[in-house]
């Protein structure tokens, strides 16, 4: 059966997979406007770093074709541009794969040649190089996927000789297939290739409270595909893998990412690290899935990143179709009910980070990363560009006294040859959440809570 599509694209007109009516329920919104895309994905219903990044650059190029730049300048254009996309990574700033996509889009609307052209000339080119990086985002996007895909699948067949008499169980957390990327997906993505190659036993899908991405959406994926697949609560890993590793040979947590930073730690949705502490306990690899669009290079450790406070409705109160006497379900009729005291105090990260050294690798699109000798995860080799732009920094979070070496062990595969999209210029900054222009939007956020800073959140 053919995979799930998330986004459907045509230079412009953009239609966005409403994710919050499934698995029940197929219906596509048109997405016009960066206003539009904005609340789609604030709203979640549109997910994952991948899509979201998609999305906002697509919506804001067919925001441009249909006419909405009323500039008179290549520089009032330029200006206009880097309005929407200030606007645009405010709807979820905690994706890295947004920011590069914001940063990457300002720079490509400046690189543009404008001498000898009008001013009006000089906007078109501006606008058709701005409409072309952004279609660019989501042909890339597909090739990404297939590459982890393949990438990981070979690094598991590596680690455990994998036959048809010892094929592997994995287990992933929240949504990474194809309703969070362009098409076939990170770890999901993982997932589908063993499946093909003969190598995949089973796959078990955690619920992912509280927005239950995995019951509602990866369930529906693994199901919609035939992969052989069972859904359990995310307070149910621990049990598995205790009562049942040697049985299924239950062998990987595969999980995605929404920012890897420079040592290799990684945030991901909230769950995510306490399957990476059992996995470790257990003997299980962990395993974190991420195009090389998510790795983060400015920031040194996950103490520094800002986790996004979801609404304390997403813990009390649910949502869902009505099952109707004889166990239908009616599709028409959606219910919200109450599952908690609704005074109770509500504490809600959308996102957790898990320290590098419960992850055992990366898998890139451009390789599979595992640690070097020194015990810690090294992107050079795979990013190489990257960290020429970004020279003062070592992965340790210390300022080297040379440039770092590249140690040849921590890099298992890197022949792929697809270049890595949306790298990130040096020049462009990321709007500040001070900026007057930005002020409006919500900042309910916290750092992570190992930070040494305490998160400055106290329950509404």
């Amino acid at each position: 059966m053919s995979a799930l599509e998330a986004i459907k694209y045509s230079r412009g007109k953009l239609e966005v997979l409403d994710q919050l009516r499934l698995p029940h329920e197929h219906h596509y919104d048109e997405v016009s406007t960066s206003e539009e895309a904005f609340d789609c994905i604030k709203t979640m219903r549109v997910r994952g770093a991948p899509a979201i990044a998609i999305v906002a650059a697509l919506a804001a190029s067919v925001e441009l074709h249909n006419g909405s730049c009323t500039a008179t300048s290549p520089e009032e254009a330029i200006k206009y541009i880097d309005g929407r996309l200030d606007y645009l990574y405010e709807s979820r700033p905690t994706a890295v794969d947004l920011g590069n996509a914001v940063k990457l889009l300002k720079k490509t609307v400046r690189d543009v040649k404008t001498e000898g052209l009008t001013d009006a000339e000089a906007k078109e080119a501006i606008i058709k190089a701005f409409i072309e990086a952004s279609e660019e985002i989501l042909a890339k996007d597909l090739k990404t996927n297939k590459s982890i895909g393949a990438f990981g699948a070979k690094w598991l067949q590596e680690q455990y000789k994998i036959t048809d008499d010892s094929k592997i169980t994995v287990i992933t957390h929240c949504n990474t297939g194809s309703l969070a990327t362009s098409g076939h997906g990170t770890a999901l993505g993982i997932i589908r290739t063993l499946r093909d190659e003969g190598l995949l036993r089973h796959a078990y899908c955690t619920e992912t409270r509280p927005y239950n991405q995995g019951s509602r959406l990866t369930a529906f994926e693994l199901v919609h595909e035939g992969i052989p697949s069972t859904l359990i609560t995310d307070s149910m890993a621990a049990a598995l893998f205790r009562l049942r590793k040697a049985e299924e040979n239950i062998a990987a947590v595969i999980v995605g990412a929404d920012r890897v930073v420079r040592n290799g730690d990684t945030a991901n949705k909230i769950g995510t690290y306490q399957l990476a502490v059992l996995a470790k306990h257990h003997g299980i690899k962990f395993m974190v899935a991420a195009p090389t669009t998510s790795i983060d290079v400015d920031t040194l450790t996950g103490d520094e990143i800002e986790i996004e406070q979801r609404k304390r409705e997403e813990l009390t109160q649910i949502s869902g179709a009505v099952i109707n006497a004889d166990g239908s379900i009616d599709t028409s009729k959606s219910v919200r009910v109450a599952i908690a005291d609704q005074r109770i105090g509500v504490w809600n990260p959308g996102f957790d980070v898990t320290p590098n050294e419960y992850i055992d690798a990366i898998v890139t699109e451009k390789g599979t990363v595992v640690k070097g000798e020194d015990g810690r995860f090294h992107f050079e080799d795979l990013m190489p560009e990257r960290f020429q732009q970004h020279p003062t920094s070592s992965s340790s979070g210390e300022p080297p006294s040379s440039p770092p070496a590249l140690p040849s062990s921590s890099t298992t595969t890197t022949t792929n040859t697809h270049s890595s999209s949306m790298t990130p210029p040096p020049l462009l900054s990321l709007p500040s959440r001070s900026s007057p222009r930005l002020a409006h939007l919500p900042t309910k956020k916290m750092r992570h809570p190992t930070a040494r800073t305490s998160f400055p959140y106290t329950n509404p």
